[in-house]
């Protein structure tokens, strides 16, 4: 099993947005009281996109997000997160990892 990390918002240092020189999509840093993470723009679309299904539905409780790769524009990466599985096998799937 993978080790589990859970970031409060007290645990959160900064964030920052940003395109790098001579790059066209942006990036996401997460900065914790114990490392940086970089989040390229693809991910950070699948993370939100997954928010916003869940926050604004009215009764969705859940949504799973995999790795697929997909023949993409150019430019875009080949792999991205797809929704995967909703509700209740979302749900499981956290339970069975302990993670809810």
């Amino acid at each position: 099993m993978k080790p589990v990390k859970v970031y409060r918002n007290q645990d959160v240092e900064a964030v920052y947005a940003y395109i790098p020189p001579g790059h066209r999509h942006i990036r996401l840093v997460v900065e914790t009281r114990d490392q940086k993470i970089v989040f390229q723009e693809a991910t950070v679309a699948g993370m939100v996109r997954a928010y916003l299904d869940v926050l604004l539905h009215p009764t969705r409780r859940a949504v799973a997000l995999k790795k697929k790769h997909v023949q993409g524009k150019p430019g875009y990466a080949e792999h991205q997160l797809v929704e995967d599985k909703w509700d209740e096998d979302a749900l499981r799937e956290l339970v069975e990892a302990g993670l809810a």
